[in-house]
């Protein structure tokens, strides 16, 4: 996952701190749902609160509506 925060977000500091929390929730979020391939998330602007737990609950729910239907997977061709 690459991760890009622009400088309306604060400085350098808060720029790297929701980095790493992005960074830890999608690990986290991503190894329950077995990996990810690609994964464009946005951050709100007007976002007051980046907390791990907010960024988690974000993540979990674009799992959620990323998932297939039905419990179906994609078969690996090759």
């Amino acid at each position: 996952m690459g991760v890009c925060v622009s400088k309306k977000h604060g400085k350098s500091v808060q720029r790297n701190r929701i980095k790493r929390l992005l960074r830890e929730a999608f690990r986290s979020e991503a190894a329950a749902y077995g990996g990810a391939n690609v994964a464009v998330l946005l951050l709100p602007r007007q976002a007051q609160e980046y907390s791990l737990a907010v960024f988690k609950r974000c993540i979990r729910s674009f799992f959620e509506k990323a998932a297939p239907r039905g419990g179906e997977r994609c078969a690996k061709q090759g």
